[in-house]
């Protein structure tokens, strides 16, 4: 395979998108630690997360924005300076001429890489960061035109935790010290020294000091954030390219010793051969669409900084810890999205060890029968407000099980999943416990958001969903039915708990409880604050999508053709039909407009995932049909960020991508159902 055979490639115009004003297709470099690197295609920084570094460190710190942006100047052999790109927020419109056009834009095996052009030289840009490294590497190669080119790189700051507000007062100075290694960048807070150095010809860094205030952040002022802030730069690094001789700008969280045992052309080659082992590992192909989300994958895998006594555990045991970032750019790891997007981020690629790994890990994180939410970013302790998560776990420890054999670590956690069930049935926290009455699971406490549409702003909860949620019933049925076959396998006692039972009677409860005759569909929520909620949902498609489904047979293709009819798009599903009171067709805007159509109508792409396993039961043999319902991601690809898919999209055409641009579920779901419907197309 060559680097050519996984390439996406964008021509122009490259940067606007042509929904609505502003929108810019963004890029994504991560580094298996839940750090990263991101920007717009066009170089333009429009959010608070757009970095160049974004390091991940240890508790408490989290993640830290550490290098924010490059100003990038080239002066061609008896010319005046130009920029590179984009530079107009940063710079300002009169700060030199634009000269260097971008005409090209390509991912290369998943990692960005840009083509200028100017006054007939052509330079190419490439960012790499050696996984596992709070490094990033920004490299510049003369491609064509007579050299040598002249190239300073003014690098800007403002160390700050990712989630802080551009316009937060900066807490601390800068100074510079310089020694055989490089230089540092030292702030006279907590946060550890900017390591810089560059690699080339001719290369110095002239210390002059400016700070840039007044730096307009668009996409941030859209979302209703403070979005004018101000940069600090330390002085500008000259280098010169000529012909085979490139320039490297390493910027590092590390020690020098970590930045200089890899070369920037050893760790280049290092990051792409990674990937090429992983493309190997999956066995779905070199190319395509599925290779490509392969590695979209990889990004969401990470190794979480500053949990010790996870790690301490995990060596004990000789193991590794793992965890899912749910999304990029502001998710954390979560519970719920860590066992959605579990088969198709680590099974369906071919890595069943770090598959276990996570369940394992998760495994130990389970009190009073629930396993967390989520874990805050730089926090060593989850929280555990969820009253599903715990249910997708034993789903995903089937599929875990199913594919890899591994009925070690299914004895492990069977104690844990006999502990769950007895919680569930005595009743645990937040209201989350069985009704005596009908054998049906219900959930919520005041103030909490505990299903999957967990919206919320302030004190206000945007789908509370209290009461005995559609598939929350679903997927308590499934982890009884899986429990009750996994203690019969394995010759366990079920302690008593009478799992069998338990599932007989919650499948009849389900059954005359959620169907709605008059509606011809299953109810979203029985007994909740209001009585029974009619709406019309992507929950109850969990009735039939799972491994046990609880809805009797003859309702699955009415339930179906409801959903089809009124929730399915290219994109996923919407989260609530259109002529409900409370549908919102676009989400935009600040905060609580956001949240008020979060999952008011909204579409999610990974709800494609069930409603294909679904739609599968229905038409066993025809898996060609259902993956034709993949088909509007394949474009989704060249828009917002490139080569990843996102949260969220608009319940109507054109499905206006939103939310996170890179999101875990989202694109496990679609390459575990492109996998699923492999057969004759």
């Amino acid at each position: 395979m060559t680097d050519a055979d996984l390439t996406r490639t964008l021509v122009e115009p490259l940067d606007e998108l042509p929904y609505e004003p502003m929108p810019r297709r963004e890029w994504l470099v991560t580094n298996g630690l839940g750090g990263y690197a991101s920007g717009t295609v066009a170089g333009a920084v429009t959010r608070r997360y757009h970095a160049l570094l974004v390091a991940s460190l240890p508790a408490p710190l989290g993640r830290m924005v550490m290098l924010n942006h490059l100003l990038e100047r080239v002066r061609l052999p008896g010319a005046e300076p130009m920029w590179l790109g984009d530079e107009d927020e940063v710079a300002g419109p009169n700060a030199a001429d634009r000269g260097g056009r971008l005409v090209e834009f390509k991912l290369e095996l998943g990692l960005p890489v840009w083509r200028y052009q100017i006054e007939g030289v052509e330079i190419e840009k490439r960012i790499v960061m050696p996984h596992g490294q709070n490094t990033v590497h920004v490299t510049y190669r003369l491609l064509s035109g007579k050299g040598p080119v002249r190239l300073t790189l003014r690098p800007s700051v403002h160390f700050r935790p990712y989630e802080a507000a551009v316009d937060a007062e900066p807490s601390q100075t800068y100074s510079v010290v310089a020694d055989n290694n490089g230089y540092e960048l030292v702030s006279s807070s907590t946060i550890p020294s900017l390591r810089l150095v560059i690699r080339g010809r001719r290369t110095a860094l002239t210390l002059d000091a400016k700070g840039t205030p007044g730096v307009p952040y668009p996409m941030e002022a859209k979302r209703g954030y403070n979005s004018v802030g101000s940069l600090w730069s330390p002085g500008y690094f000259r280098a010169e390219l000529l012909g085979d001789e490139p320039v490297t700008l390493v910027a590092s969280a590390e020690s020098w010793e970590s930045i200089h045992a890899l070369q920037p052309a050893a760790a280049r080659e290092a990051e792409k051969e990674r990937r090429r082992k992983l493309l190997a590992i999956a066995e779905l192909g070199q190319s395509g669409l599925a290779a490509e989300l392969v590695l979209a994958a990889d990004q969401f895998i990470i190794t979480p900084a500053g949990r010790a006594e996870e790690a301490a555990r995990a060596r004990a045991a000789s193991e590794h810890v793992r965890t899912v970032i749910a999304g990029y750019h502001w998710f954390t790891d979560w519970g719920r999205d860590t066992m959605i997007s579990l088969e198709g981020l680590t099974l369906t690629t071919g890595r069943y060890r770090e598959g276990g790994y996570i369940l394992r890990t998760f495994g130990h994180y389970v009190r009073d029968g629930l396993i967390p939410n989520m874990f805050p970013d730089g926090a060593r302790d989850g929280l555990y407000h969820t009253a599903d998560a715990t249910l997708w776990f034993f789903h995903a420890v089937e599929r875990y099980v199913r594919i890899t054999g591994d009925i070690d670590t299914l004895r492990l956690l069977l104690p844990t999943f006999l502990e769950i069930v007895r919680k569930h049935l005595e009743g645990t926290r937040f209201g989350i416990g069985v009704d005596p009455t009908d054998g049906l699971l219900r959930q919520g406490e005041q103030g909490y958001q505990l299903t999957w549409m967990d919206a919320k702003v302030d004190d206000w909860v945007v789908t509370p969903r209290r009461g005995k949620a559609v598939e929350i019933n679903a997927l308590w049925y499934n982890a009884l039915r899986l429990l009750d076959g996994w203690v019969r396998e394995l010759g366990v006692d079920d302690e008593g708990i009478g799992l069998a039972a338990h599932a007989d009677r919650a499948q009849v409860s389900f059954n005359t409880r959620f169907w709605s005759e008059s509606h011809g569909h299953l109810l979203d929520v029985v007994d909740g604050e209001q009585g029974d909620d009619p709406a019309c949902r992507p929950n109850q498609v969990f009735s039939i999508a799972l491994d046990h489904p609880v809805l009797a047979r003859e309702r699955w293709e009415p339930v179906m053709n409801v959903v089809r009819d009124r929730l399915l798009t290219p994109v996923g599903l919407r989260s609530l039909a259109p002529g409900h009171p409370d549908y919102k067709s676009r989400y935009f805007g600040d905060l609580r407009a956001r949240d008020a159509a979060y999952h008011q109508g909204t579409v999610w792409g990974w709800l494609i995932g069930p409603y294909v396993d679904a739609w599968l039961k229905l038409h066993p043999h025809d898996p060609a049909g259902a993956r034709q319902l993949l088909r509007g991601f394949e474009g989704h690809l060249t828009e917002a960020c490139v080569g990843s898919i996102s949260e969220v999209f608009d319940a109507e055409d054109p499905y206006v991508p939103r939310g996170c641009v890179a999101q875990a579920w989202s694109v496990a779901e679609v390459l575990r159902c492109l996998e699923k419907t492999s057969g004759p197309a």
